[in-house]
């Protein structure tokens, strides 16, 4: 077991088999015991003994933002209706608990059954964000799990890690027995019945499932891979050491939506999205250059108004809530939003609240906010990015100037006062003129909230910092430095306090650790072990973030966070997420960065196919191709262009 942090003992596990934990003593003292306590309304504890494999499903952060998370529900729901099987959920402990565990000796358990997650056969980390990688160090350490995979026993549960996160797996390479690429209810099913097969032969040597796993279409084993890096530290190469182990390995994703999850489990406590939730698209078709979940979360894939209003009936009916959530990347971009918002309309009339977290900037978003709400006006929410046309037409962003103003007169006649608008700092090619159209822009929608709604007109501006990511098309771009965006956090606090504007902004120290993770090799994997050896944990959280720990750990391990975000890769660079298929082609990418610096946009590809890369792949997709193909030669042959129905 890895060394105790801080001086607070380790947790220890005694017994080959420990009983059902006790929450009694572990609790006295602790902010919010419901967080582990179970029990919740809709939650599934079926008979330990009865299951022939047991996965405990884990979100790396605390309760109040895991229970948040929609793929880890719906994991839940499809696993505990498999016969033979169960899962159940565990988060990680606030320090309070911690220190409580380690006090009493306990270990980390789940919250259905309160086992030990040493004694399950499976732990499937859910990695949403960068800066909870520590989290996990010390969620298998309280469990009583060597952190590092290679020094785990043969009978050790197998530690899986999936979502976004997963698609750039080497900073968690030492820590993590196998990811699973894509969308895991295509592939959890799969892995479980590998585990059944094995589990009912006798087991045997642990590398030998590893094996069995990364046969598994859309499994990544680390230790089956080796990397070799150029003298100047880029990556030269990386090399399967295994038959069984692909290159490159391929996400996995369904063609169509899966069933709607209508019972859900209703927390005892206020969660992040406190209110149900239905996804009504997956994939985005706006192909915004900064944005990694456009890109890695294709193909389109969008729900009928007829399935929404069903799965709604059922899901309000098992839990209660009189709040619905229309879940996608870019909600208002659905092709039948506004028939949903009707019918929802119809079916439930004015009593149900129904809430769009995300929409783009224009009239058409305010007209379906307002059949969303007729009657509460909260904030309305507007996500720009960028200050000026020209950054906007270089990122991408398919939003002009006349489509803001427009959309905030609109919100303003129709009942809103506040208006939060959203910009990123440090986009490729911004200058300060840029950062100044920030100001300017939000200052004339205050002007027009002042002409419809006098002082009672509210606009709060929030930027937060770029962050370039894998598998978009700015994983090529540098990242500004702290001293370069100090000045621009500097204008945009003098010129919103002018302007009367509301302000707030991210921390430069915690984006700079965000981009090491997020383009991060197996080598910065030993400085997040090595950070969390040195106390680091809960970095998503502004009270308990040290960056004073991470540069000790960077140092120890010669990572040079400089290297990993300051500086613009060539475009031929090999990356250490080159061996992940995320669906979009490295072309494509390459493309899209290349018109970054000729500021051109590219269209919706719901206005004609962008060959990105998933033309072959994705249904919808080719069918969208062979419309272009069929048009181009049209266009050449001089004849009247195809009709599609």
């Amino acid at each position: 077991m890895e060394a105790a942090r801080l001086g607070i003992a380790p947790a220890r596990i005694t017994e080959a088999r420990v009983p059902r934990i006790d929450l009694d003593p572990l609790l006295h003292g602790v902010s919010k015991p419901a967080r582990y306590s179970g029990g919740e309304w809709n939650s599934i504890v079926r008979p330990w003994d009865d299951a022939e494999i047991r996965w405990a499903l884990i979100y790396p952060d605390v309760y109040d933002v895991g229970m948040s998370n929609g793929g880890l529900a719906i994991l839940y729901d499809l696993l505990n209706h498999t016969p033979s099987t169960l899962a159940e959920r565990a988060f990680a402990p606030w320090p309070d608990m911690e220190a409580s565990l380690r006090e009493h000796g306990a270990p980390l358990f789940s919250l259905e059954n309160r086992r030990p997650l040493a004694e399950f056969d499976a732990l499937g980390f859910s990695l949403s964000y960068e800066l909870t990688y520590t989290n996990v160090c010390n969620m298998l350490d309280l469990a009583g799990i060597a952190v590092v995979a290679a020094e785990r026993a043969d009978d050790a549960p197998i530690i899986f890690a999936g979502g976004s996160g997963a698609l750039v797996p080497e900073p968690l390479a030492l820590v993590i027995d196998a990811f699973i690429l894509g969308e895991g209810e295509d592939v959890i099913l799969e892995v479980t019945e590998v585990l059944r097969d094995w589990k009912s032969a006798g087991g045997g040597p642990r590398v030998e499932l590893l094996r069995q796993l990364a046969r598994v279409p859309g499994g990544y084993v680390p230790r089956f891979y080796r990397w070799a890096y150029q003298p100047d530290g880029t990556v030269a190469e990386v090399e399967s050491l295994d038959a069984a182990a692909p290159l490159p390995v391929v996400k996995r994703f369904m063609q169509g939506m899966p069933p709607i999850l209508t019972k859900p489990i209703v927390p005892f406590l206020e969660t992040v999205h406190d209110r149900a939730g239905i996804e009504i698209q997956r994939g985005c078709t706006q192909g915004c250059r900064f944005c990694q979940a456009g890109m890695i979360y294709r193909p389109l894939r969008e729900r009928t108004p007829e399935e929404v209003v069903a799965g709604a009936r059922e899901l309000l009916a098992n839990t209660g809530y009189d709040e619905l959530s229309l879940v996608s990347l870019s909600s208002t971009d659905h092709s039948q939003i506004d028939g949903i918002v009707a019918a929802l309309r119809g079916e439930f009339g004015d009593g149900l609240g129904i809430s769009l977290p995300s929409t783009r900037v224009d009239s058409f978003s305010v007209d379906v906010a307002l059949a969303c709400a007729p009657r509460r006006k909260r904030s309305m929410t507007f996500a720009p990015e960028a200050g000026s046309q020209r950054l906007r037409n270089a990122v991408s962003k398919l939003v002009a100037d006349e489509d803001l103003l427009a959309a905030a007169r609109n919100a303003f006649e129709n009942g809103w006062s506040s208006i939060k608008l959203y910009f990123m700092v440090g986009l490729p090619t911004e200058t300060m003129a840029d950062v100044q159209g920030i100001v300017d822009w939000a200052a004339q929608v205050k002007q027009i909230g002042r002409e419809v709604v006098g002082k009672r007109a509210r606009v709060r501006v929030s930027t937060s910092n770029h962050v370039p990511k894998a598998h978009a098309p700015f994983q090529w771009a540098r990242q500004d430095t702290a001293a370069e965006l100090e000045p621009k956090h500097q204008l945009l606090r003098e010129g919103c306090r002018a302007a009367r504007l509301d302000f707030t902004w991210n921390d430069p120290a915690e984006s700079i650790l965000e981009g090491v993770l997020s383009r991060g090799d197996r080598r910065v994997g030993e400085a997040v072990v090595e950070a969390w050896r040195r106390g680091a944990g809960f970095d998503a959280w502004s009270e308990y973030h040290d960056p004073a720990i991470w540069e000790a750990a960077f140092a120890a391990h010669g990572v040079d966070p400089d290297f990993y975000c300051h500086r613009e890769r060539d475009l031929w660079e090999r990356f250490p997420w080159m061996h992940i298929a995320s669906g979009v082609s490295e072309a494509y990418l390459r493309r899209e960065w290349m018109r970054t610096h000729r500021e051109l946009t590219t269209i919706d590809c719901r206005d004609g196919c962008q060959v990105c890369g998933l033309e072959h792949a994705a249904q919808l997709c080719e069918l969208k191709l062979q419309d272009r193909v069929l048009t181009q030669r049209a266009r050449k042959a001089g004849e009247p262009l195809p009709v599609v129905v």
